[in-house]
């Protein structure tokens, strides 16, 4: 009678326990409404973001790069856009200040027409040429029709902005 018990009880037991169980395939399933996109359905469909570059009347898209300044460089212009006074520099680039620093990863690369860059951690500089020189890489812009033309001989102001 005594085994018969012990049995009962490790039976009641055995099923209780296994009832607090996760089902295998409960990592799938999600809490979130139906209307509502998992977050699996947000990477594959997310939108990334812009970065908006308009020199005199023209403004250009650019697809910012993946990386901790690229992300910090965005977050600051969800707030509010830079605008930035660039001097040219040696006729391939223009150069301005920041007015704040941002988290830097330099690499010695060589860049070319289009590419926006972070140098000594609060200058950004955009290349209508090319150079080879230490930086961290923001973003590039997407399509380079009349880019050297909006960018002018001297200096110019150059207003950043982020969208999506």
């Amino acid at each position: 009678m005594r085994k018969l018990a012990l049995f009962v009880i490790c039976a009641f037991a055995a099923c209780m326990f296994s009832a607090c169980g996760v089902p295998p395939d409960a990592a799938l399933q999600s809490n979130a409404p139906a209307d509502e996109p998992t977050e699996e359905a947000d990477i594959e469909g997310e939108t990334k973001l812009k970065l908006y570059v308009q020199a005199g009347s023209s403004t250009f898209a650019a697809t910012l790069e993946d990386n901790a300044t690229a992300e910090a460089f965005a977050a600051r212009l969800a707030q509010a856009p830079a605008v930035v006074r660039m001097s040219d520099y040696a006729g391939f680039e223009k150069v301005g200040s920041l007015g704040m620093s941002l988290p830097a990863n330099d690499a010695q690369m060589t860049t070319s027409p289009g590419d926006i860059v972070l140098y000594n951690g609060d200058r950004i500089v955009v290349f209508y040429g090319s150079n080879t020189w230490s930086y961290t890489r923001i973003a590039r812009i997407d399509d380079l029709t009349g880019w050297t033309q909006a960018l002018g001989g001297g200096d110019v102001t150059i207003t950043f902005s982020i969208g999506g």
